[in-house]
């Protein structure tokens, strides 16, 4: 049976959890983008 690419959840948060989007000037954007649109934003 083929089982699937089973990535890092630590690698993941760190390359697009909500520190990482913290970081960057247009992932704040999105946050609060996402924010305005009504949506609870996820912390990874």
């Amino acid at each position: 049976m083929h089982y699937p690419h089973k990535k890092s959840a630590v690698k993941r948060a760190r390359k697009i959890g909500f520190r990482a989007r913290m970081r960057t000037k247009k992932g704040r954007q999105m946050i609060n983008r996402k924010r305005r649109a009504g949506r609870k934003v996820q912390v990874v």
